[in-house]
């Protein structure tokens, strides 16, 4: 794992969530794998930190959903079927429906025509999605995972609603830890992943809540679909 050095300048809560944002790339990466045990003191040494804030960024994680606790023993990279990944998919559909009934209910922040700055924000939202679609096509599954967590979180920012935007992004950082370590079993990538970022900004900028609705339905069938043929293989 890379290390972290800290400094007097750096506070503990600082420090706690740069652990928990290092491991957190180290379960998506898959080079913490599912079932995968570890102390406190163990990640502790690794990073050259005290334990405090290495066991505040573990217990962080677990209550993300990340890692589970083993009494008296640590913690382990939490294991995901192919059911909980259903289970995921459905839970982000609600939350992505509420968002774009927003939109036909006038309550988003996207609203026609856009004002300068929300203009400003969605091309910004656009740019991380030809980001995201570029790794996918090449294949690259960690800058993919970057970028669309990325995207989301942006995206979801503009309608107005911070619970739903946090919940929505814990939702898309445990479905793609359930994911990568079906994912990572393939050698190459490249046609196998979703790409359809910027065919759903543009059609959130068209106020086109169906077609927004329909590209989500899409994506999140071929995602349980390639992850069902993968679990099955």
């Amino acid at each position: 794992m890379p290390g972290i050095s800290g400094t007097g300048a750096v506070t503990r809560s600082t420090l706690r969530q740069q652990i928990a944002d290092a491991l957190r790339d180290e379960v998506l990466a898959g080079r913490l794998q599912p079932g995968q045990e570890f102390t406190v003191k163990e990640i502790a040494e690794q990073y050259g930190v005290s334990a405090t804030p290495v066991r505040e960024a573990l217990v962080d994680l677990s209550a993300q959903g990340l890692l589970e606790a083993d009494q008296h023993r640590g913690f382990h990279v939490r294991e995901y079927s192919p059911a909980d990944f259903r289970e995921m998919i459905e839970a982000r559909s609600l939350v992505t429906d509420s968002m774009f009934q927003a939109l036909v209910d006038g309550g988003a922040v996207l609203r026609d025509p856009l004002d300068a700055r929300t203009a400003a924000t969605l091309a910004g939202v656009r740019r991380r999605g030809e980001e995201a679609q570029r790794a996918a096509t090449a294949g690259d599954l960690t800058v993919l995972i970057g970028y669309d967590l990325r995207f989301w979180r942006e995206l979801s920012a503009l309608f107005g609603n911070s619970y739903l935007a946090d919940f929505l992004h814990r939702l898309r950082v445990q479905s793609w830890v359930c994911a990568v370590q079906h994912l990572r079993r393939l050698s190459d990538l490249r046609g196998v992943l979703w790409s359809g970022h910027t065919e759903l900004v543009d059609a959130l900028a068209r106020r086109d809540t169906p077609a927004a609705r329909s590209i989500v339905a899409a994506y999140n069938a071929h995602s349980l679909a390639l992850v069902d043929r993968l679990a099955g293989a």
